[in-house]
């Protein structure tokens, strides 16, 4: 099945045929625009999409068909019971050593104490992490729980990477540890998990002493998404329910697929210089390019831009790659000790990864004497 790019991310000012009727909308969406120039990461959407020719390996879609079934599920959402075009009703569930790794990315113990203190109210994990990759231990949760337990924190669990996992790694959801599911809220997302981006459909799991609060937040700011598009992952999960653990199910499947991917452009980035940083999960991984900064340190943009920064747009704009720089993920002071990382999107369809090899291939014939 031909690519469809409905179904992923899509600027951020929207579809082209789209922004064609924008006249009567003009003064606000002029005003929103000017915001979004402040923010680091559109900055580098924006001048991917104005170079002509570039392999996008920075933001985080596949590029290839979402699974069938979600999409027939999705089509008939759409052309099925007309009442799915209005408010969404509440859904219930439905009873049917070598190069580095990620995981030598650890947890300081000692620091990670530090910032807890009795003003803290809440507690932020990602795993699987992005952009490293890391899949966090089932230590490393528990020193994260008996902290939060400590100082009766709430935390707030990013988990939307679950089910790409590699290398035999296995993701834990921290809710599963004991005392954790009644100050957890768990954050999932149709999205990553049936490579549906645009779909714009996510979820959270917890205890109702804190999704109620939750729900009232929900309720007076987003409200809600298309309800389509929830009949549709709903639609999903019980497919997968029949498939679940053998061979067919598309989690089984998926990650399968990624790694691949992941080696693939791994191999790839080696053979130009870089180091990539192997990852466990997610969609993502991150690279040194310690060895460029020594060599061409003086590349165009501001005295204090991080180097990544100035790196990426410049590969951009000279080789035809897209990639973030790491060092917008950090806070300022922490810039600094980033700012020789990149990251890549390695969930590409195999013509993308093809097209990567050949600009790589391009640039190190450029390098030969």
């Amino acid at each position: 099945m031909k690519y469809s790019v409905s179904h992923g991310y899509y600027p951020g000012t929207g579809l082209r045929a789209f922004r064609g009727q924008e006249g009567v909308f003009h003064f606000t969406l002029s005003r929103e625009q000017d915001k979004l120039k402040n923010i680091r990461r559109v900055e580098f959407v924006q001048l991917a999409s104005e170079e002509a020719d570039v392999v996008n390996l920075g933001q985080g879609f596949p590029d290839f068909s979402p699974p069938e079934f979600a999409v027939e599920a999705f089509q008939h959402a759409v052309s099925g019971d007309f009442m799915l075009n209005q408010y969404t009703k509440a859904f219930s569930p439905t009873q049917k050593g070598e190069p580095d790794s990620s995981s030598n990315w650890q947890l300081d113990p000692t620091e990670l104490a530090s910032k807890f203190t009795s003003r803290t109210k809440a507690f932020i994990l990602n795993t699987p992490n992005n952009p490293l990759g890391k899949v966090f231990s089932k230590e490393e949760l528990e020193l994260v729980a008996s902290l939060c337990q400590q100082h009766d924190v709430v935390c707030i669990s990013d988990e939307v990477y679950q089910w790409m996992v590699f290398d035999g790694f296995q993701h834990i959801s921290i809710a599963s540890l004991p005392g954790m599911w009644e100050r957890t809220l768990t954050i999932g997302s149709a999205g990553k998990t049936f490579g549906v981006t645009g779909w714009k459909v996510g979820w959270v799991l917890g205890p109702d002493s804190l999704m109620k609060h939750l729900r009232t937040v929900h309720q007076n700011s987003i409200y809600h998404c298309a309800t389509q598009g929830q009949a549709a992952v709903a639609q999903s999960f019980e497919r997968e329910q029949l498939h679940f653990g053998r061979p067919s199910s598309y989690f089984v499947q998926l990650p399968q697929y990624i790694q691949r991917c992941r080696d693939h452009m791994i191999q790839s980035l080696q053979s130009m210089g870089f180091r990539p940083v192997t990852p466990q999960g997610s969609y993502f991984l991150i690279t040194d390019i310690s060895d460029f900064k020594n060599k061409m340190p003086d590349l165009p943009g501001a005295a204090d831009e991080p180097y990544d920064r100035r790196f990426v747009k410049w590969m951009i704009k000279n080789k035809g790659l897209v990639a973030v720089p790491v060092s917008i993920f950090f806070s300022l002071p922490h810039q600094k000790f980033f700012d020789h990382y990149i990251r890549f999107c390695f969930v590409k369809d195999e013509s993308t990864l093809r097209a990567m090899d050949q600009k790589l291939q391009k640039w190190k014939a450029e390098l030969t004497p």
